[in-house]
């Protein structure tokens, strides 16, 4: 089990960013959430088994309707999430 975050840069509020990726989830087995920064960037908090991380992450940004609105993604390793259950959409 391991956990990341994602910050998303590019036109990535405004598009339906989140709610997308919020689809997306439900087709891995990972729990997590995802939510807009003040600053325009988009922050995913991630968790699952390793491979189930890897490929959702490469779905968002290779393979997704997303993937043209993303200038780029900083991927890192957080500890464990605690007390979350299912995929959320934050404020």
């Amino acid at each position: 089990m391991i956990a990341q975050r994602a910050i998303y840069e590019g036109r990535v509020q405004g598009v339906g960013f989140r709610y997308t990726v919020k689809q997306i989830a439900m087709g891995y087995d990972v729990i997590g959430n995802i939510r807009n920064l003040a600053d325009g960037t988009v922050e995913l908090n991630l968790m699952g088994e390793i491979d189930e991380v890897k490929e959702f992450l490469d779905e968002i940004s290779d393979e997704s309707t997303l993937a043209h609105h993303i200038k780029d993604a900083h991927v890192m390793q957080i500890p464990l999430l605690e007390n979350i259950k299912g995929f959320t959409i934050t404020a």
